[in-house]
């Protein structure tokens, strides 16, 4: 699907500039070599900050950061999810996923994300379908609670920003209240409509 989408995205910018120009492509090759330039130089700044960042998220949980911000979540995550035990696997790679989401540390949250969804299959009752406990920690993932963005703040930094750090609080209170509406909506869609009984049937 997103290979078509890019398609199209692609052929409508050629055929636009093709046309405005009146039929030469000349404009075209010389925009695609410069954009692609400039994507390489992207692409390589980028790499080298989040190699860097994900060393310092390495070395977070080799100096026990993570794992002690993942205890002061315990309590929280407990009443998130009262079907995990409070020593399973899953439990402990959603604590560490949710810190690295709120040091704004992403790309290291990705994988800790994948082995939580893994472990939380294995105690799915219904393999088929998607657990309340697998629910509440996508919305949770999706409305990305962030305190402090660094990978967002090193690339303003990397784009010439005079300020990298000024979104800091803008953040933290956009993602707060992101976090929080995607809870309440959890909990809401959760209860069956009052309307209908426990053996499906429509009350008059």
């Amino acid at each position: 699907m997103m290979n078509h989408i890019w398609f199209v995205m692609i052929a409508v910018g050629v055929i636009a500039i093709v046309s405005h120009q009146g039929g030469e492509t000349g404009d075209v090759t010389s925009v695609i070599v410069a954009s692609s330039g400039d994507a390489v130089q992207f692409a390589i700044s980028l790499a080298s900050i989040l190699a860097f960042w994900s060393g310092i998220m390495q070395l977070a949980q080799e100096a026990g950061l993570t794992q002690r911000l993942a205890r002061l979540l315990a309590p929280v995550s407990h009443r998130l999810f009262p079907d995990i035990p409070k020593n399973h696997p899953a439990m402990g790679a959603m604590l560490m996923s949710f810190a690295a989401n709120i040091l704004g540390l992403g790309n290291a949250a990705t994988p800790l994300g994948i082995q939580a969804m893994q472990q939380l299959q294995s105690l799915n009752t219904t393999p088929e379908r998607a657990s309340d406990a697998m629910c509440t920690y996508i919305a949770v993932c999706a409305s990305g609670l962030t305190l402090i963005p660094t990978t967002v703040i090193a690339l303003r930094g990397v784009t010439g920003s005079k300020s990298p750090t000024a979104i800091v609080a803008g953040t933290a209170f956009a993602t707060g209240w992101a976090t929080i509406g995607a809870l309440v909506a959890d909990r809401f869609l959760r209860r069956p409509p009052r309307c209908v009984d426990r053996m499906g049937k429509r009350r008059v």
